[in-house]
């Protein structure tokens, strides 16, 4: 396996790591080679809140991805998350000099430098620039200006901005653990890239990343990300919402969440019961389904209701001809599609990673959409040219190549 040819996706969530490691064969075809997963210990809602927990984490995720890829690895692209994520639109306008003549790549930059000249408080930093449309000379809709002619060249663009200190926190982990950050990517995107298909880009979707600290959107429209946000509530919210109401340990009520669990109470049988454990070494006790369900029920509400009001204040409520895709671990939460459906208004299905060579059963699950939708973010530049790398996304490595460097630098003096 050649190692320049290596992919690795990091998920690092709240409730668990994921790891997964893909690489372009000769014919440059990406194939999934490995994959790892752990329970996380050191975050909360995406951040870090324990360095030395979340290293050993990602440590044990890796280790074995690269037990089953038969490799060790290197460098990874990172999944971002956490509520401190801000997504806005910006628009870009400047004229060609002279008369009408051929845009050229510089002009492009130049506007699209124009677009991301916002003001950012001095904690935050741009993680993300994505162009959505150009406009030349009035003519909408336009995705590659290169080479057309015009006077005035106008761009939109969707940006991404973050908290410096909590990316700072995520790369000093992956660091930790022996791994080069070589680029980050924000979950609900990194998702979108293995559960959505090109139609519903086009056409217009929500994606709905349910982790445990929280949950990520994206809207997609005319193949371009139009709105993006991270609600700082998930799955690990109703989990402990089912440990207090049934006076049950943490474990415990996570397992009948995910075996018995139901977001809609209606759907489970009046007689059917689970056996609840206790706290403090007392006896079990059996508890309706039902009642289980109506815990579940509203939490659940309360997040989808989140999400249609962040849906309806962005502008995109009955524009998204798509529909809803819920992915992430989340989303496995029975009944939970049919909740949306009734919450959304609009069509919902469950999304799963899409079939690439060397996926297990095991990896066809929303808990890798994640990580798998990393690789095959990666996977594009190899296969990218100067010209479409502009429309993907601006590199955030520059950022963290100067985080990863400052580190460098400060471990270097305190070695010499």
């Amino acid at each position: 396996m050649k190692r320049d040819k290596r992919i690795v996706g990091l998920d690092v969530g709240t409730t668990k790591i994921c790891a997964c490691i893909g690489h372009l064969n000769g014919s440059g075809q990406l194939e999934v080679v490995g994959a790892g997963l752990s329970p996380s210990r050191g975050m909360k809602k995406g951040l870090v809140v324990n360095l030395e927990e979340t290293v050993s984490s990602i440590k044990a995720a890796v280790e074995q991805a690269e037990s089953r890829a038969g490799t060790t690895v290197d460098t990874v692209l990172v999944g971002l998350a956490g509520p401190h994520l801000k997504g806005m639109n910006s628009r870009g306008v400047i004229n060609l000099e002279g008369r009408s003549r051929e845009v050229s790549l510089e002009d492009i930059q130049n506007a699209l430098e124009v677009a991301r000249n916002v003001e950012i408080p001095a904690d935050r930093e741009m993680m993300h620039l994505l162009p959505q449309e150009f406009v030349l000379d009035g003519q909408e809709g336009i995705v590659n200006p290169l080479g057309m002619m015009g006077q005035r060249l106008e761009v939109s663009v969707h940006l991404v901005i973050g908290s410096v200190p909590a990316a700072q926190n995520l790369v000093a982990s992956v660091n930790r653990s022996g791994l080069e950050v070589s680029r980050t990517v924000l979950q609900s995107l990194a998702s979108s890239e293995s559960v959505l298909t090109p139609d519903e880009k086009e056409l217009g979707v929500l994606v709905v990343d349910i982790g445990g600290g929280t949950t990520d959107l994206a809207v997609f429209q005319r193949n371009a990300v139009w709105h993006t946000a991270v609600l700082p509530s998930g799955g690990e919210h109703i989990t402990r919402d089912l440990a207090i109401g049934l006076r049950t340990p943490l474990e415990d009520a996570e397992r009948l969440k995910r075996e018995c669990g139901c977001a809609v109470s209606s759907l489970v049988p009046r007689e059917e019961s689970v056996e609840v454990p206790t706290v403090g070494g007392r006896p079990s006790r059996g508890l309706s389904r039902q009642i289980l369900g109506e815990i579940i029920q509203a939490r659940a509400e309360e997040i989808l209701g989140l999400v249609r009001d962040d849906l309806v204040l962005a502008g995109f409520e009955g524009q998204l001809t798509s529909g809803a895709v819920l992915t992430g671990g989340g989303a496995l939460l029975y009944g939970l599609a049919e909740l949306a459906e009734q919450i959304l208004e609009m069509p919902v299905r469950v999304g799963f990673p899409m079939n690439l060579p060397g996926l297990t059963d095991e990896m066809r699950n929303p808990v890798y959409s994640t990580a798998v939708g990393l690789v095959m973010h990666g996977a594009q530049r190899w296969t990218r040219t100067p010209m479409t790398s502009v429309f993907q996304t601006t590199e955030p490595g520059g950022f963290f190549s100067r985080t990863t460097q400052r580190m460098r630098s400060a471990l270097t003096k305190l070695l010499m």
